[in-house]
């Protein structure tokens, strides 16, 4: 690993961290990277849904010509 991040956490989050890392066995660093996986994972906007909108056209295709059954 070659970036290293600093940051300031609360007394609780730290405090969180610490047990987490005890209770666990893992180092820290380790812990937040996991975390920060965890929540790059379940971030919204992938895949296809980056496209929703993006076509252009009609807003209803039943107002075009040709496509309506009368």
């Amino acid at each position: 690993m070659s970036n290293t991040l600093t940051i300031r956490l609360s007394k609780e989050l730290a405090a969180w961290l610490e047990e987490t890392s005890r209770r666990t066995g893992l180092p820290q660093g380790q812990i937040v990277r996991e975390q920060l996986e965890r929540a790059r994972a379940a971030a919204p906007g992938q895949g296809f849904l980056d496209l929703a909108g993006v076509v252009r056209g009609p807003r209803d295709l039943s107002t075009r010509k040709g496509f309506r059954k009368s």
